[in-house]
């Protein structure tokens, strides 16, 4: 980028808008986390359950639990955003728009989608309690420490407990334990839990005089989302391809990772942390049932052109854009700045 005019020759495009949520999309895996209208004017509790896309037995949980219908879609929302930033520099960018196509398949990007969306529940699920928006939790139960207490010492722990008991009642099992999908949703699922669970630490506060530690009081608090969404990131690129097996003792079906080529040892059951998938994704260059494809996405011609436009080559554009330069501090209490403007270049993939 460089300040001044733009340079003959470029199209000049005005300054990208932000995109927002209409609260109609559906944004997860899960049944229940579509919504299919905008809140109840009034924050009504039943309505609210009514309007989102829940199954029968989910309904009656969300009706009678105030608070739950908000939320779920306040996870909704986090598992997406989430998921579009860690994949905002991939082919497939965890677009809506082929969603529904994409979780009836057992791609890598279908068990990040499962996992990503447990976790983001159970997250919100155990803020939500903290945060007093939950009538039947509040702050977890760290020993010697009331939620009375808590309150009033401003250290209500991030309650994951509840939460993950709660999202185990909620979802419940999709199919029965001899079909492979089951088996494999269930699994990543589970990973994303075990994600949230692995970055709960133990924060701890002094009361007494003059700031001594008279008193001390710990609580569990949960480590941001981003860095839960960053986990599974890494997992998913080092997923599993797995097959089913049999297990003869427990008589159900187990998932079964194949040997890799050239290695020694037979195949083997995937670790708990690892997301599983069951068939090789498509390359996402092109529009199909499962993504938009890459055309008109913004590219870094340095980072990740190459790649994103599957070869296709990308455009050079420029825009201009505002921003606020030589600010300085006026007595008292403000700050007073410039309005500068600049050139930036915008790469975009060809069609």
């Amino acid at each position: 980028m460089r300040p001044g005019c733009p340079r003959t020759g470029l199209t000049r495009l005005p300054p990208l808008a932000l995109s927002s949520l209409t609260g109609r999309e559906v944004l997860t895996p899960f049944p229940g986390l579509g919504t299919a209208a905008a809140p109840a004017q009034g924050g009504a509790h039943l309505k609210q359950c009514d309007l989102l896309k829940l199954s029968r037995r989910q309904k009656q949980l969300c009706r009678r639990e105030p608070g739950l219908a908000e939320t779920l879609r306040d996870a909704a929302h986090l598992g997406l955003l989430e998921c579009q930033f860690q994949f905002r520099h991939e082919r497939w960018n965890c677009s809506l728009e082929g969603r529904t196509g994409l979780l009836k398949r057992g791609f890598k990007e279908t068990a990040f989608l499962y996992a990503v969306s447990s976790a983001a529940l159970t997250h919100t699920l155990a803020r939500a309690c903290s945060a007093g928006r939950m009538e039947r939790c509040t702050c977890d139960d760290s020993p010697g420490l009331e939620s009375r207490q808590a309150w009033q010492w401003g250290v209500c722990g991030d309650n994951l407990k509840y939460s993950t008991k709660f999202l185990s009642n909620f979802l419940g099992s999709k199919r029965g334990n001899k079909d492979l999908r089951a088996r494999a949703d269930a699994h990543n699922t589970h990973v994303g839990i075990k994600a949230v669970k692995s970055g709960l630490r133990t924060t701890c506060k002094c009361h007494g005089v003059s700031g001594s530690c008279a008193v001390r009081t710990c609580w569990k608090q949960l480590s941001p989302f981003r860095e839960t969404g960053q986990v599974l990131k890494l997992r998913y690129d080092s997923a599993v391809k797995v097959s089913s097996a049999t297990n003869e003792a427990l008589g159900r079906l187990e998932l079964w990772a194949p040997s890799r080529q050239g290695s020694p040892t037979k195949g083997l059951a995937p670790r708990s942390g690892d997301l599983v998938y069951m068939e090789d994704s498509p390359s996402f260059c092109r529009p199909s049932k499962y993504s938009p494809g890459t055309a008109g996405r913004v590219c870094s011609r340095e980072a990740s052109c190459s790649s994103l436009c599957c070869g296709r080559g990308y455009d050079t554009q420029s825009r201009l854009v505002a921003f606020s330069c030589h600010c300085q501090v006026q007595w008292c209490c403000y700050v007073e700045c410039q309005q500068c403007v600049q050139e930036e270049l915008v790469y975009t993939c060809k069609h």
